[in-house]
């Protein structure tokens, strides 16, 4: 069992499983810390509200270009240096992005010598990246050709073609990536101006789990945050998600075999008072295991689909609700009218008793496993972190998901998602018949 402390204070009550203790760095960080002897092992991570959502409209794909530049050369090391130093003493180091979160995760020995060398490489790559010119140049290449490639795709139209139509003009709505001509028109300066702005010491959330006691992490917090810049002003908050007003449709022909299909909405985001019921019914919509009804409709009583699935995304704002599947193109509009029903008659009903019993056995029993290793827990209390829920979170989490009832999983479906406001993207057939 994991135990939570207070933010900012060390809770002390003897637990049987590691304790997770909060402080803020005198950089202005937020730190989380977690003991885990078992293994010479430390994983160290580190995010700032540098996601994609922090794109200007006409530089989108900048925050996604600034993240993968950072290790491209620092004001000590190039990124051949880089590279070899990590690879000689055994380190991973990894880019961590999304809608509102960038960063970096290192993995290293414990071993004092061995994780200080790694440590100074972060160290370098979040707080004094160099952007080289030239390196600059050869990164954009190689991205405007990725975008390409991947815009022929019929899985990567139909999300990108999805957040569009849920999101509008919102920053939630865009490609991550950008497009070839966003991408082409970046320079140097966007790069530094964008490093300067969302990679501050204030707005860092620094998340240690590992073979290390309390006060080596936090000279590592310290280490790794004491040179970020520091913000002149706190960052913008980012426009309201609109709410969808009506339902609306896109058919994209597509010379693919299969039919890709997306239906849903916005959704919850992180900390919603609706979150556990409308999650496990997720779990019971679409979910894993043995009790989605998007699969029995479609999989087992009709074979429309390999499988089918329903997942809610949250995130700073309300991530989207997705009901996303596959199938042949000439049963694409069976398989999207059985969805579709399933959908309707899961909002109007919710799920039975022993539905919803059965997912919560699904979901507690497996939910040791999701974090019974360091990188899945530090996954974990970097989301914590970052999203400022409470330290007990993960402690709390069977037994949130063991209180929730069937009214209140009908209750939240009612109110929360609604049938007549949906996003449908259907890419593959030519036509409706």
């Amino acid at each position: 069992m994991i135990v939570a402390g207070l933010v900012c204070a060390y809770t002390s009550t003897a637990q049987a499983g590691p304790e997770i203790e909060s402080w803020q760095a005198a950089s202005g960080a937020r730190v989380l810390y977690a003991a885990s002897r078992t293994l010479p092992m430390l994983d160290v991570a580190v995010d700032f509200p540098g996601g994609s959502s922090r794109d200007a409209p006409e530089k989108i794909g900048l925050a996604s270009l600034t993240l993968r530049m950072m290790r491209k050369g620092t004001s000590s090391l190039d990124e051949n240096r880089i590279s070899e130093e990590l690879a000689g003493i055994g380190a991973r180091l990894s880019q961590r992005f999304d809608l509102d979160r960038s960063g970096y995760a290192l993995r290293s020995l414990s071993d004092k010598t061995v994780r200080d060398n790694a440590l100074e490489i972060l160290q370098g790559v979040l707080a004094t990246p160099s952007f080289p010119a030239d390196v600059l140049e050869r990164e954009k290449s190689r991205t405007i050709a990725f975008i390409e490639e991947r815009s022929i795709r019929p899985g990567v139209i139909a999300a990108q073609t999805f957040n569009k139509l849920l999101y509008g003009d919102h920053p939630y709505g865009a490609t991550r990536t950008g497009t070839p001509e966003t991408v082409a028109a970046l320079n140097r300066d966007d790069l530094v101006s964008f490093h300067r702005q969302h990679y501050v010491a204030q707005d860092a959330v620094v998340t240690i789990v590992g073979d290390v006691s309390k006060q080596e992490a936090q000279r590592i917090a310290e280490d790794v945050t004491r040179r970020l810049p520091r913000a002149s002003e706190p960052l913008a908050p980012l426009p309201p998600v609109p709410a969808m007003t009506e339902s609306a449709e896109v058919v994209i022909p597509h010379a693919a075999s299969q039919a890709h299909i997306y239906i849903g909405m916005p959704g919850v985001r992180r900390g919603d008072p609706d979150y556990f019921p409308l999650w496990i019914a997720g779990q019971i919509l679409g979910g894993g295991g043995m009790t989605s009804m998007l699969n029995e409709e479609l999989r087992e009583k009709r074979g429309l689909t390999y499988s089918a699935y329903s997942y809610f995304s949250p995130y700073l704002l309300p991530g989207p609700f997705t009901i996303t599947l596959q199938t042949r193109k000439d049963q694409a509009w069976e398989a999207l009218s059985v969805a579709r029903t399933t959908l309707e008659d899961f909002i109007a009903e919710g799920p039975t008793e022993q539905q919803l019993q059965a997912a919560k056995r699904y979901v507690i029993g497996g939910f040791a496993l999701n974090i019974d290793s360091n990188a899945e827990l530090i996954g974990y209390l970097a989301m914590v972190g970052f999203y400022q829920l409470p330290l007990d979170y993960l402690d709390r989490f069977p037994e949130q998901i063991s209180k929730v009832t069937l009214g209140e999983v009908q209750d939240a479906l009612r109110r929360r998602l609604a049938p007549a406001k949906t996003a449908t993207v259907v890419v593959g057939p030519t036509e409706r018949p």
